[in-house]
């Protein structure tokens, strides 16, 4: 009931314009905070259900379980011991809204099934064109974009900067030094921040990481 309630307060908002300017959430983990800014307007869907779990405390105790450098770090859907936790049920791919997987932008991760997505997500390292929208096929649907890096860059490359190998069911790209998102919540309006986080110089992509990059992201 607390769920559905919290489901209709957060449509509600969205519908009715209730958010004078893009909503913002504010991530602290471990290794410091990220604040995220939402897109409502081009991710209705997909930014609903994101704050139903922000809403709820979902994410607080769970960890970032998937870090390749210059290509994506992910969490939000296991524990520190790599217990996967129940989720809502799947949501429509908002995809094809316009916006793109390049460095900084927050989408969600899925299943080879473009409706798949539920509570994991993942933010962009690098412009990663392959993730994007191509048309309506499985295999080019891509992954819905719904918010970007607006505070916090520097954490988000520190956390892939971090060992990785073997870790619960995973046999690579898990953090050797747990990665915990300590409380996601909803932030007070900062100005962005997106210019400073700018990256200086052009990120070369190795051929190991060429690799990884072709690898589905799963949620």
């Amino acid at each position: 009931m607390k769920i559905r309630l919290t489901l209709l307060i957060v449509s509600l908002f969205l519908c009715t314009g209730a958010f004078a300017t893009n909503p913002q959430v504010k991530m602290r983990t471990n290794l410091g905070e990220v604040v995220f800014e939402l897109y409502p307007d081009k991710a209705p869907k997909t930014v609903a259900n994101f704050l139903q779990y922000v809403n709820n405390n979902y994410y607080n105790g769970t960890v970032f379980h998937r870090s390749i450098d210059k290509f994506i770090i992910q969490g939000g859907g296991f524990t520190p011991d790599f217990q996967y936790k129940p989720t809502l049920a799947p949501i429509p791919n908002e995809a094809a809204n316009g916006l793109r997987n390049e460095r900084g932008m927050l989408a969600m991760a899925r299943t080879y099934d473009p409706d798949s997505a539920t509570s994991q997500f993942f933010i962009n390292l690098d412009d990663n064109k392959f993730l994007n929208f191509h048309r309506p096929l499985p295999d080019y649907y891509g992954y819905c974009v719904f918010g970007k890096v607006i505070k916090g860059m520097d954490v988000a490359k520190k956390i892939a900067a971090l060992p990785t190998g073997a870790g619960g069911p995973f046999p690579s790209d898990v953090p050797a030094q747990p990665v915990i998102i300590e409380e996601m919540a909803m932030a007070a309006e900062e100005p962005s921040l997106a210019a400073a986080d700018a990256p200086t110089k052009i990120i070369k992509t190795t051929k190991k990481t060429q690799k990884r990059k072709k690898e589905k992201i799963h949620g």
